[in-house]
């Protein structure tokens, strides 16, 4: 059986479709986030990018979202290494990491809705930048902090013993 090609590749030797594969759709890089200018300490907030489905994480407009987003980050393998902000739990981080996705991530579950239904998505707890006021007022920490992830359990059929 061969090993899935996050195991055996570098985020360098990697196909743009493989590379593209590797988000989960959480939508916790497409939050903003605060920096202090003194401190330079990074602060997360629930507001999201105008163009990301608060409630499924989708961006509604990904091919044109650098045109339509000029601060959107396009994630390449040298940027990667640039930047501090990508929550612990995105799997470019973790695959730079040297560490491996996690049993919710869709490659490994199979399912693309395990990063909802796991708890680790955005979906639901987020809002639109276009109704949220001002951004101080929308800090929290659960993007910075790596999820529980747990996938939920599966229903047995009835009759059956555990």
């Amino acid at each position: 059986m061969t090993a899935p090609f996050w195991k055996t590749k570098t985020l360098d030797e990697m196909t743009q479709g493989e590379w593209e594969s590797l988000c989960d759709g959480c939508g916790r890089c497409c939050l903003h986030k605060l920096r202090d200018e003194d401190t330079d300490e990074l602060s997360f907030t629930n507001v999201s990018c105008r163009l990301l489905n608060t409630q499924d994480c989708h961006c509604t407009d990904y091919a044109n979202r650098f045109a339509k987003v000029p601060d959107c980050v396009q994630l390449t393998p040298s940027v990667l290494r640039e930047i501090d902000w990508l929550p612990p739990s995105c799997a470019y981080r973790l695959l730079e990491e040297g560490r491996d996705l996690p049993a919710w991530h869709p490659l490994v579950s199979g399912d693309p809705m395990t990063v909802i239904s796991s708890g680790v998505s955005a979906a639901g707890r987020i809002i639109n930048e276009r109704d949220a006021g001002p951004l101080e007022h929308h800090v929290v920490d659960w993007p910075g902090l790596m999820p529980k992830g747990r996938l939920p359990r599966r229903k047995r059929p009835a009759g059956t013993k555990a």
